[in-house]
Order: C-alpha cells, then structure tokens, then sequence
C-alpha cells in the first residue's frame, strides 16, 4: 500500500493491457460530485502508470479515455468510460463515471461493473448529498470505498477539514472508520496566502514523499516534524487495530506493544477490502511537463493492494433463461460464460462497440454466444433472445481501440458489432444460455415531446430513436396513443439535450422540441338526451337513419356501456350495432374539447329506419350525430389523469417539499419515516402540475430527494383550468 516501497512496473508503452488471470484485475468506479475532479484523477493516474516509454517521454494519447464531442460542448462528462492502467503487475480498470445526476444511469452501470469504488471529494466544495446517497448504495452491499481528496490548490481547499467533514458524511456510527493515510505537506506560502501542497507523509512508516520536482522522492522526516503527525498515527493505528482479526492485538498495542509496521499494512488492507475501513488519500495532478501527480503513487498501490480482486465480488444472481436458478463458482475463468453488456455506444466508424464485464468464463472473438435481455417493452427496447457472433476485444488506449486476444472472468473488454445486444443483456454460451439479474436503474420522469423536423428526419427518425435507448436504459420512449406524440423520457434536461444531440450527430436526425401534452378525457357531469337525425335523398338509394339517445354519468373507469332498450322494432336489428360502432367512433373523438369520452352509459331508446334507404353507414352517423346533441345540451367535465407521487426526502426538506406539493393542487396522503433522517412522503398530484417535476425536486432539494409516480385515475379538472384547455383546443382548430 502506499507506506509500502514498491518498484513501479508499467506495461510496455502502446500495448493493449489484458489480463490472464482474474487475481491481476482490479475493478475500480470513480464516484462523486460534478466538477470533483473524477476525470483529471484518471488521467493523473494514467500519467503515473503507464504513459512512460522506454525513451522516458510521455506516450501520445495514453493519457485519456475516448470522451465524446459532445462531452467537450457540455464541458463535463456524460458518460461512463474506461480507462485500464498497470501497476505492479496488476491491470487497474478505472471506470470514470459522470458526476451530474442526470447521468446517473451511467453511474449505475459503473457501479456494476466494479468490485470497489473510490470517492473523490473536491477540498473546496465538501461532499455532496447526491455523494452520501451513492455512498449508502455502496455501503448496502459491502463494497469496499477509499476517499480521494481534490482540489488542494484552491485558497479554500483544507484537507483536515475535509477529513473531518467525510468522516460525519461517511462514518456513520464510527467516525474512525474513515482515517487518512497521509498528511499533506505544504510550501513555502504564496503571496496569497495560501501554501502549496508538494508532497505527502505518511503516517504509518513516518516516511516524506515530495512531489515538488514532478517526481516522487522519497525522504526521512526532520525531528521537529515527527509531533505533529503522532496524534493522527496513533488514531490511525488504533482504527487499523479495530478492525483487525486479531482480538489480542488492542490489548497488547494499548499495553505498550509496537506493532510493527508490515502488520498494520496487512490489516489495513484487509479490512479495506472487506468494506470495514475506508482510508483517505490526496491527490492531484501533475504539473505541465511533470511525470507523477501528487499522491498517484500512492493511490495506486492502495488500489492494487487493498482493493479486492474479483475472486471476492458476488455473483449477481443468475438463471437460466426459464427462470431455473444457476449456482456457479465466482470469477471461474473454466466455468460456464456469463458476461453483462455494461455500456453501449456508438462509434462512427466501427459501428456499435459494447462495453462488457466478463463474470464467469472466457469470453474470445469469433465465438457465437447468446445474447438474453430483460424485455424493457415498457422503455421501448425490442424483447430479444437472440444468437450472435463477438467481433473483434479491444481495449482503450487513449482515442484508439488496441486488440486483445481474449477477456477472462473478472476483466473488462470492448466488444465491436454486437448488433442486438443492449446495456444490461446477458451474454453466455448458446448451447447454455443464462440471465443475470438486472441492476437498479432509475425511472425516467421527465417528458420530452419531439416530432421530426422535415421528411427526410421523418424516415430515419425510429430507426435513431431505437438505437438510443438501445444505448441508454434510463431512457424511455413512448408513442402516445392518446396523444399522438412521441415523448422521449428523460432524467433531466441535461439527460434530455444529450439525447438530441446524439441523435443530431450520430444518427442524422433533426427533431422538433414541442410542448408535451397530457392525456385528457371528456365525460357528462349530468344526465342528458339526443336525436341524431340522419336523412338524405340525392338520386337513386337515400340514407334515412333516426335513432333517439339517453346519455348518463357513470363512475370512473367504467369506460363507455352501451345498451338497447329499443321496443317494437323501432330500430332494426341488424342496425343496433351499427348505432354503437357510431357512438363509439364519436366517443373516441370526444364531444367539447376533442379528448375522449369516457365514463357514460348511453341507452338506445327510440328510432327510425326506411325499407330502402337504412343502412349501417346512416345509422353510425346517426349514432354519432345524437350523441354530439345530448353532449350540446349537457355539462361536460374534462378529466385529467392523476399520479400518486412517493418523494423520499432528506428531513430538511420535508416542510419545503409537501408546500410544493400543495401549491401543485396536491393532496397528501401522508409521510412515513425512512431509516434516519429520510421521510417518505405520499400525495395525489394532476399530472399537469408534474410535468418539469423531475427538474423541480432536484432544485428544491439540492439533489437529495427522489421521486416515484404511477397513473391512479382520471378526475374532473377545476373549471378555470378547463375552460382554459377548451380555448386552447379551439384556437388549435
């Protein structure tokens, strides 16, 4: 670990790395807040590992992951990558991930795919409540979590008080689980004030590591500056001791005992590990020209020597495709293939590459495996349960893909042209074809109503918007019956321009933005009577239909019940039918506003047919043209669609969130409290108010709240609003 002198062993430069035994594989997600540094730290980290040729100059490209144009626009990352570096012999796959909560799919997909994860938390901004959330995530399922700080260059920038604040954050009911490794060590003060970070000691072995010329060297402290780091050694010591296996070892180093050092570094990793301790670390990158960031060497041997080996992840869950559950060895590089698409994306000029970890066997190109997903009809992804063939493995190295000859359980690999495959489908042998459980993806609760913006992005526009949420689980697309509109459901705004553009720039297609409309209905307030009176005579056979109608209310849901009550033949037989099809037909066209009728009984009383000129045709039309008289003499209620709305909300902003709630016509149903200092909080909100809901709790609550909806029923609408809708529908017309 860091205390621990170790030689640096970097791949040969330009070589793809690829590893051949599980044990060599470290998983590691990078987590934390928008503009906490998360992608500076990978590419500092990729600096000190593995960019340095033989010749001792820095490779080209093998610095950074393939970020996207669309990453540069907005200025910050939007998606997941990868990016594997060598340390000590062992292949470190660092999965950056987007720190901005719209992209919190890819988040999700990291977390997946990694065995441990490393916080980064920026010394000027603090932990986040979007951060302590994901830490809890982690936490639920024992994953082992180390803390980065950044940002130590800035005037703000405290890395004590950072400690501090993420051992409240982190530590839960024990604070000394979250301890630093190292001390900074600080310059000679600038004319601001402010004294520069240039090297690291390190608490256990007591050694200076200064970065000051761009390279780590390695010293023996001064005596003065032995005092000022004992009380945090020994607090380290002790929280190491804590969690040791060895019950003796507290008694003995509270009686006076030294431990040596080789022992606290064996705990430390263990306990790291199993998920028990979770060290702090500085970091920062390297200076222009420089070859080591400050404290890369250190965060790298912690990740190589405390992180756990994929032998030590659990196996999600998996099954055969009927459902029968498979109990299979860990990371069995022999056993049978069971591999998961983490990530799709889209290159322009290779076609589609999928990002995949390997769980159980060897996954080799050229080999035909199974491709199994969940059916996410409900998101407007195809069900598919398909054979394919795997292209060619590859690995990132820089803005290049470099082949690889193989992928074992446990690593992670690119896979080109897997045509159907989607994020999170299962890949595993065809004469043995499995699924895994699916990973936690948040709903997408913002609509985005587009519509192609010429002919041209008519025709290709499906084909683009299936390749998108191919791509994208998180998102949900939706042909709106009601409606006629296609709605793209997002995250976020940020979510939603990230969609558009993809679908611009990838895939060729221009869409129109426009407003989202809700699925209205109309229904009778009151009781009412109509004649449709269908007479014509122009030449050869007339139409001649009367039929005579009674309309009334019924309850929510009951749809439209048609009977006949029709006496002495009145109506013919054969035309009865014909009376509701046009009833049904007006119905579904609505009778004030243009929304769809709902919720009535109409009862056929009366009519009149002729020997010659009735006919099914004239008794529809007549059906229709009684009903749209009944609806003239009647009031007509417009019903809008109600969700219950579940908000889960940190204590501090219950008050905020139920007055929000109440100001969007809601009527709360009640709160439950969650676990410490979460509320859940249930009301019955318009769907009209919760349109922008999404974007709305994000700001109210400083990202700390999430939100759940799902359609309860249609009810009458406050007339105002109403009458408001109706004059909008005429203008439309």
């Amino acid at each position: 670990m860091g205390d621990k002198a170790q030689a640096h062993h970097p791949g040969a430069a330009g070589r793809a790395l690829a590893a051949d035994r599980p044990a060599s594989v470290r998983n590691v997600v990078l987590v934390g807040h928008s503009g906490s540094g998360k992608t500076t730290l990978v590419e500092a980290l990729a600096l000190t590992a593995g960019a340095v040729n033989r010749a001792g100059r820095v490779e080209d490209g093998g610095t950074v992951s393939d970020y996207d144009d669309i990453e540069h626009r907005q200025q910050r990352s939007v998606q997941l990558s990868l990016v594997p570096v060598e340390w000590n012999g062992i292949k470190v796959n660092l999965l950056d991930t987007p720190g901005y909560a719209d992209f919190v799919g890819e988040l999700r997909a990291g977390l997946r795919a990694a065995d441990a994860a490393l916080f980064v938390v920026s010394a000027a901004d603090g932990v986040d409540g979007s951060t302590r959330m994901v830490w809890e995530e982690c936490a639920a399922v024992g994953m082992p979590r180390a803390i980065v700080v950044t940002h130590l260059e800035s005037a703000r920038g405290n890395f004590e008080e950072t400690t501090r604040t993420c051992a409240e954050a982190f530590g839960g009911d024990d604070p000394d689980a979250v301890l630093p490794l190292y001390l900074p060590l600080h310059g000679p003060e600038g004319p601001d004030g402010h004294a520069p970070v240039t090297g690291l000691v390190g608490l256990l072995s007591q050694k200076l590591f200064d970065y000051s010329t761009g390279e780590r060297k390695e010293s023996e402290p001064d005596r003065e500056q032995l005092p000022g780091i004992e009380e945090a050694r020994n607090r380290l010591i002790e929280g190491i001791i804590s969690e040791s296996e060895d019950e003796t070892l507290m008694d003995r180093y509270l009686g006076g005992e030294q431990v040596d050092v080789k022992t606290l570094i064996e705990d430390l990793e263990r306990a790291v590990a199993r998920g028990s301790f979770f060290p702090v670390l500085a970091a920062a990158p390297a200076a222009e020209g420089a070859r080591q960031g400050l404290g890369t060497v250190e965060l790298l041997e912690l990740v190589t020597g405390g992180f756990p080996t994929p032998f030590e992840h659990p196996l999600p869950g998996v099954t055969g495709i009927d459902g029968t559950p498979r109990e299979l060895k860990p990371c069995d590089t022999d056993g049978p293939l069971v591999a998961e698409v983490v990530k799709t994306s889209s290159d322009p000029y290779v076609g589609r590459i999928s990002l995949v970890r390997v769980f159980s066997g060897t996954l080799r190109p050229d080999q035909t495996v199974h491709v199994s997903g969940h059916g996410l009809a409900d998101r407007g992804h195809e069900d598919h349960d398909v054979d394919e063939k795997i292209g060619a493995l590859s690995m990132p190295f820089g803005r290049q893909q470099r082949p690889v000859t193989h992928a074992v359980a446990g690593d992670l690999v690119c896979v080109a042209k897997l045509s159907r495959a989607e994020t999170g489908d299962t890949l595993s042998a065809k004469d043995d074809p499995l699924l895994m459980e699916p990973w936690q993806m948040p709903d997408p609760l913002l609509p985005v109503a587009i519509r192609a913006h010429s002919k041209a992005d008519e025709d290709k526009l499906s084909q683009g918007l299936a390749r998108l949420v191919a791509e994208d689980p998180t998102m949900r697309l939706e042909q709106n019956q009601d409606t006629h509109q296609v709605v793209l459901w997002c995250l976020g705004e940020a979510h939603a321009d990230v969609a558009l553009e993809r679908l611009r720039s990838r895939y060729g297609v221009q869409v129109d933005v426009v407003a989202h409309r809700v699925s209205l209905r109309e229904t009778f307030a009151t009781k009412a009577a109509g004649r449709g009176r269908h007479v014509k005579q122009s030449g050869g056979h007339g139409q001649y239909a009367i039929c005579e109608i009674e309309v009334e209310p019924l309850p929510g849901g009951s749809g439209i019940e048609f009977v006949d009550r029709v006496v002495g033949g009145a109506v013919p037989r054969q035309f009865i039918p014909s009376v509701e099809k046009g009833v049904r037909a007006q119905a579904a066209k609505g009778v004030a506003a243009g929304y769809p009728l709902v919720d009535v009984r109409v009862t056929l009383v009366d009519g009149k047919a002729h020997s010659v000129d009735s006919s099914d045709a004239a008794f529809q039309t007549a059906g229709a043209l009684a009903l749209r008289e009944a609806a003239a003499d009647a009031k007509i209620h417009l019903l809008e669609p109600v969700a219950e709305v579940t908000v889960l909300v940190g204590d501090d902003y219950v008050g905020a969130v139920m007055s929000d709630l109440s100001g969007r016509r809601g009527r709360l149903l009640g709160t439950e409290q969650v676990g410490s200092g979460r509320t859940l909080i249930r009301a019955e909100v318009p769907e009209f108010e919760i349109g922008r809901y999404a974007v709305d709790l994000r700001s109210l609550s400083h990202g700390t709240a999430r939100f759940d909806r799902r359609y309860v029923r249609h009810e009458p609408m406050p007339p105002q609003i109403a009458e408001r809708i109706r004059e909008q529908s005429g203008d439309d017309g």
